[in-house]
């Protein structure tokens, strides 16, 4: 009785639940998932990487504890800055393990900086990463031309701006030329019509310099001026750039790169183009300069002029002056005698000459020419009629030998050939076969035949 108990008792004992790694692993996954799927984590970034994907992976860490993370790309090109090691991050997302490696993870939904705007982040990285480069350099900046004949506006053509540069250019120098490329100046595609018009300026080369300009606004809204591609192309500018974004106290990308800074777009046309009255003071102001620096260099040189006369130096050279004078005057008219005699000699050498040419008789050695000249062409024509002569002969005698050797010769004897269809010879009996159709060439004329018999030759 108490062994039948004792098995009784056995048999109420739980069954154990086996789990593979596969099965657990994923168990805590949906546990993960459904329990923290919408959460905010913040903490410090170590380890990041950007694959080649688009993909971010990194880690937020605190003093005590850490956890991995990772932003799918679809996410991450909607960031405005990169995080990097070091930095602060507060992120939303949901948790679950990565099953390969038994890891809980946060797949990251949105990333914010942790005590500063991600907009301003974005600003100070770009600005950061563009001046280590040697965008922002002074050396790499071009000078505006003094007095453009043609200038370029990129911004909104209804905007107030526009209208502030127009009014202060028309009024300065009225002649002018304005080149406007209307542009969207915030929200999206704003950069990329900012970057298509500078792209176009600088591969038309239609003005001699080029003003960007935006009024006012939040740094949402002068975004576009802090992309990278606008900073790039107006790098790439090879026409000076002067920027006039925002206000006085606004700074973009742009106004790094650009070759000018000015303040607003007002201050941007005051600073592209001179006042009619300042362009005259400037000229006036450079003629006053040019006018005491000549009446300097007169008084130096009258000053040198007076100590170089008082030198002896001086009256020395006014001696060589003279002996160089008279051993010229002495040079000259040896000079002439010389070409004198030289011309008297040629004079000679041409009258000698002139007898010659007078005592030639002419017209005697021309017609004694003429007379060789008929001779030679008679003995040339004797010659080609012999040649002649023999050639033909030589092309008779061949003739006849090409008659008497000819195959026709042979079929005027009563002679036949006969040939196959495919037009072989057929000189043997043994080469066809009843009822084949054969061709027989007489001297005269061709047949065509068909084998009815056939008499071989008996061995």
């Amino acid at each position: 009785m108490a062994k039948e108990i004792t098995q009784f008792e056995l048999n109420l004992a739980p069954e154990r639940k086996i789990w593979s790694v596969t099965e657990l692993t994923a168990r805590i996954s949906n546990v993960l998932a459904a329990q923290f799927s919408n959460l905010w984590v913040e903490g410090e970034v170590s380890n990041y990487h950007a694959a080649q994907s688009g993909h971010l992976y990194f880690t937020l860490k605190d003093t005590k504890a850490q956890v991995k993370c990772v932003c799918f790309r679809n996410q991450a090109m909607r960031l405005k800055f990169r995080p990097e090691d070091g930095l602060k991050l507060i992120v939303r997302g949901s948790i679950s393990v990565y099953e390969p490696r038994g890891e809980y993870q946060i797949y990251v939904e949105h990333i914010e900086p942790s005590g500063v705007g991600a907009l301003q982040l974005a600003f100070e990285q770009l600005k950061k990463r563009l001046e280590a480069e040697g965008l922002f350099d002074e050396a790499r900046k071009k000078p505006l031309p003094i007095l453009p004949r043609r200038i370029g506006v990129v911004t909104s053509p209804r905007g107030a701006a526009v209208r502030d540069i127009i009014r202060i250019l028309r009024r300065r120098f009225p002649n002018l030329r304005l080149i406007l490329y209307p542009v969207r100046v915030q929200g999206d595609g704003a950069a990329e019509d900012i970057v298509a018009a500078l792209k176009y300026f600088n591969r038309k080369q239609l003005v001699d310099v080029i003003l960007l300009a935006r009024g006012g606004g939040s740094i949402e809204d002068l975004w576009a001026f802090n992309e990278e591609a606008v900073a790039r192309a107006i790098a790439a500018c090879t026409i000076p750039v002067v920027s006039g974004v925002g206000h006085e106290t606004d700074f973009t990308i742009a106004d790094f790169v650009a070759d000018v800074r000015a303040s607003t777009p007002s201050a941007a046309a005051e600073v592209v183009v001179q006042s009619r009255q300042e362009f005259q003071r400037h000229l006036e102001e450079l003629e006053h300069k040019i006018s005491q620096q000549m009446r300097y260099l007169l008084l130096e040189s009258r000053h040198r002029l007076k100590e170089l006369a008082t030198h002896m130096g001086f009256r020395r050279l006014e001696e060589l002056l003279r002996r160089h004078r008279q051993q010229t005057d002495e040079l000259t008219s040896r000079l002439a005698i010389a070409l004198q005699g030289r011309i008297d000699r040629l004079w000679d050498r041409y009258t000698i000459a002139g007898t010659r040419i007078a005592s030639f008789d002419l017209r005697a050695r021309i017609k004694t020419l003429g007379l060789r000249l008929v001779q030679r062409s008679t003995e040339l024509g004797v010659r080609m009629e012999r040649l002649l002569a023999g050639k033909v002969q030589q092309l008779e005698r061949l003739r006849l030998q090409l008659e008497e050797r000819s195959p026709l010769r042979v079929l005027e004897r009563g002679y036949a050939i006969c040939t196959d269809a495919q037009g072989n010879v057929v000189r043997a009996a043994d080469q066809v076969v009843v009822g084949t159709e054969i061709q027989v060439q007489l001297a005269r004329g061709r047949l065509g035949a068909e084998v009815r018999r056939r008499e071989l030759p008996k061995d």
